[in-house]
């Protein structure tokens, strides 16, 4: 089920229409705090989200949500400055579509969203004092849990699966979000900054580097090879 977190009639109408007839359920709701309160009781399968709703914004809603959820939510919105981008996948958001849109193309975002979280439920990965289970977006190190969020599972997935190579931004962003992502290169950075935060919950384990000019690798602190 697809939860439609839209006030526009009209939009949210035609975002139902086009996801049921490409066989996913669609359920529309008009504000932020109505948009909680329906994805703490029925956990949807992935959020479309508008960022511009009547009493709280789109921003502290997926704040929220991915709070307490790893739920894929994609962010649905006129707002399309990079700065907004940026603010949007700080949030928590693990894809980002500006209006005017395709509703077609939302439904294939939305295919490929739940067909990558169905692919990667048995993906297991170890390296450098961590273990990561892609599907349930967990990492463990030296017995610290760190939860992480659909798009960090798949960034460290990639990173851990080859560990000391040095990952440009274009590639990282075709292992998170696929070759459908139209937007700025930039939001690497981004998903790098909050992952490396929760790394840093595990000191001694395997860390992401900064290669100037190049982009990132995972280096190990205690001796992998």
């Amino acid at each position: 089920m697809a939860l439609i977190v839209e006030d526009d009639e009209k939009t949210a109408g035609w975002l139902k229409l086009y996801l049921e007839r490409g066989g996913c359920e669609g359920l529309v709701c008009r504000d932020g705090l109505g948009a909680m309160e329906v994805a703490a009781e029925m956990t949807p399968d992935v959020i479309l989200l508008d960022l511009m709703l009547p009493g709280v914004s789109g921003f502290e809603v997926c704040r929220n949500l991915r709070a307490a959820s790893r739920v894929p939510i994609i962010v649905i919105t006129a707002r399309s400055a990079e700065d907004d981008r940026l603010r949007g996948f700080e949030s928590g958001a693990d894809d980002y579509v500006t209006k005017p849109f395709s509703p077609r193309e939302v439904v294939a975002r939305v295919k490929a969203v739940l067909r990558r979280t169905r692919d990667a439920r048995e993906d297991r990965i170890e390296w450098g004092g961590w273990s990561l289970d892609v599907g349930a977006h967990e990492a463990r190190a030296g017995g610290v849990l760190v939860k992480l969020t659909r798009v960090e599972a798949r960034l460290f997935g990639a990173m851990l699966k080859a560990p000391r190579r040095v990952y440009g931004r274009r590639e990282l962003v075709l292992h998170m979000f696929g070759d459908a992502y139209e937007g700025t290169e930039r939001a690497v950075d981004v998903h790098i900054k909050n992952l490396r935060k929760k790394l840093d919950l595990a000191p001694g384990a395997a860390s992401i580097e900064t290669v100037h000019g190049s982009g990132y690798r995972l280096v190990s602190t205690n001796g992998s090879t």
